[in-house]
Order: C-alpha cells, then structure tokens, then sequence
C-alpha cells in the first residue's frame, strides 16, 4: 500500500515585521556595572571602618569591585572588537 502524505499547507501569509531594536539606554551595560562597581567600593570602605579586616564580608565587597572593574575591561575590550570588524567580536555590546 501507498503511504499517502499529507499536503503542506499553503501559507500565502507574510511574515510580520520584526519588532524595533531597544534604544541604547535600555541595552548598554556600562552604567549598571559602573553603579555596581561603585556600591561594591562604598560597601567595602564603609565595612573596613566598621569591622575592620577581619570580616569576610570587607573582603567580599573588595572583590566584587575589583570584578565590576574586569567586567568594565571586557566591556571595552569586546566593543574595540567590534569597531575594528573581528569575526568573534559580540555585536550590540
């Protein structure tokens, strides 16, 4: 016997438009991470007043800025990618 298979449906509809890009105050990251680094900074000084060097907390905030400070340096490292057209360079960033 003859499978019989089912015909594709026509689609004679349009594919809609695709949605409009986020303005660059939405999208951009640099000033979240900058804000973050910042708190880290400020939580660090004002625990190292407080509690001296001996909480783990004092240490933790350090390291978080000092992550917020990486991530500023990835931010620029991916966006001089991108300008100067490499293949791996994230775009949008």
């Amino acid at each position: 016997m003859a499978e019989r298979s089912e015909p594709s449906p026509v689609t004679n509809r349009q594919t809609p438009p695709p949605p409009p890009a986020l303005p660059r105050g939405l999208t951009d990251a640099v000033p979240a991470v900058s804000v973050g680094t910042g708190i880290f900074f400020a939580a660090f000084v004002v625990l190292l007043l407080v509690r001296g060097t001996e909480s783990v907390w004092t240490w933790t905030c350090l390291v978080g800025g000092l992550l917020g400070f990486t991530g500023l340096a990835v931010i620029a490292w991916q966006r001089a990618a991108a300008r100067r057209g490499s293949r791996t360079a994230q775009t949008g960033v």
